[in-house]
């Protein structure tokens, strides 16, 4: 800070024990500034924000997009000539007053002052606060506060909020197939050994639904058929799938996060086997409403064979956070269609069912306008990729 301002903050108060906001929520604060003497403030305002950004770089040419959620102020002080427009302006230019109701003066003493403010977390489709551990993605809910005098460099300060959605939008595809959370998913996989193996092994797998919240059990009821010369075992493996979109292009980032492993099956043997297994209570909601930005889960079921390649079956999963619907049917909600152009909703989705790629096996890619191709794998398993991973 320079010259008679000391420091400028800006701060929030929580309204639950983990510090998250959802939809609706009011965001409540203070932006304290503190001077060394008397000066005279032409501007201090407080500034709600959300937005997502990407940004990367390959060989020699850098890709970025950005997205706007919203942006309000709200001004304690401002120049005399802005003070018609600003009491009769929109929402997003309030003048805001002190606690007895009178304008906040543009001379301030030496000392701490207060100036407190309140916002509303607006009720549209919102994605939950993301960062991408390569650091080249993220969505941030902020508050920021600037404070402007005459001949002198603004002083700033900023505060992020965390947001976690009531509700996991799902894209308009998975609408009009009729794909819902609560839906079990099943597939079959049959192999043929080659070379060093001989015989067929199969794999007959369910699990009993799509959507998850955090914390619960994913129950793999697996029914194996091993007709093959050795011994497999039946292995279990749930990761992530972070995509991130930018003129034109796209970035894909895939980590296992969860691994476990089955008895062993012996040669000419069927076996039914079940598991369960358990969502971690802190891995990150599902992001599927975000143009730039997609964050998706799958659980991997495959057989280790040996000396040969691994059978193995993909299912999409859904993460839903706990702090949305506690109890019945988890909430989802279907969003509009954003348009590229605009950036603004157009109401009932439109989809093209143009083949955007052809995917491994023949699978079909399809595109909706300005969102990432889906293919529809398996009976009722989706995965949302142009590439298997």
């Amino acid at each position: 800070m320079s010259g008679a301002v000391r420091s400028i903050t800006v701060e929030h108060c929580p309204v639950n024990g983990e510090d998250t906001f959802t939809h609706g929520d009011v965001v409540s604060g203070h932006v304290t500034v503190t001077l060394e003497k008397q000066c005279r403030i032409r501007q201090l305002f407080v500034k709600f924000k959300g937005k997502a950004e990407v940004q990367w770089s390959e060989r020699r040419a850098s890709y970025e997009a950005k997205v706007k959620y919203f942006s309000i102020k709200r001004f304690f002080i401002i120049p005399d000539e802005n003070k018609q427009t600003c009491t009769q302006g929109a929402d997003f230019q309030t003048l805001l007053s002190d606690e007895y109701e009178r304008p906040y003066s543009s001379w301030v003493p030496a000392g701490c002052h207060l100036y407190p403010f309140t916002f509303q977390f607006p009720d549209q489709d919102l994605p939950a606060s993301f960062k991408s551990p390569s650091h080249c993605a993220k969505i941030v809910y902020t508050l920021e506060a600037r404070l402007s005098r005459p001949m002198r460099m603004d002083s700033k300060a900023s505060s992020i909020l965390t947001f976690v959605p009531k509700t996991v939008s799902l894209p308009p595809l998975y609408t009009l197939m009729k794909v819902d959370l609560q839906t079990p998913q099943h597939y079959y996989k049959e192999k043929t050994m080659t070379l060093f193996s001989s015989g067929t092994v199969a794999m007959d797998v369910h699990i009993d639904k799509m959507g998850y919240y955090q914390g619960e059990g994913i129950q793999v009821v697996a029914s194996i058929q091993n007709n093959s010369s050795h011994c497999i075992k039946p292995k279990y493996c749930v990761y992530r799938k972070h995509s991130f979109y930018a003129q034109g292009k796209r970035i894909v980032h895939t980590k296992d996060l969860l691994k476990e492993v089955g008895d062993v099956i012996p040669p000419s043997a069927h076996q039914t086997v079940t598991r369960v297994i358990t969502i971690p209570p802190d891995m990150d909601p599902s992001i599927l409403n975000c143009t730039i930005i997609q964050a998706e889960y799958r659980l991997r079921v495959y057989l280790d064979v040996k000396l040969a390649l691994d059978p193995k079956i993909k299912f999409d999963i859904v993460i839903l956070p706990t702090s949305g619907t506690a109890t019945g049917t988890p909430g989802v909600e279907q969003r509009p269609f954003i348009s590229p152009a605009s950036g603004t909703p157009t109401g009932t989705p439109a989809v093209e069912r143009s083949p955007a790629y052809s995917g491994f096996g023949g699978e079909a890619l399809f595109s909706s306008p300005g969102q990432p191709a889906w293919s529809i794998v398996g009976s009722y398993g989706m995965h949302s990729s142009l590439s298997d991973f």
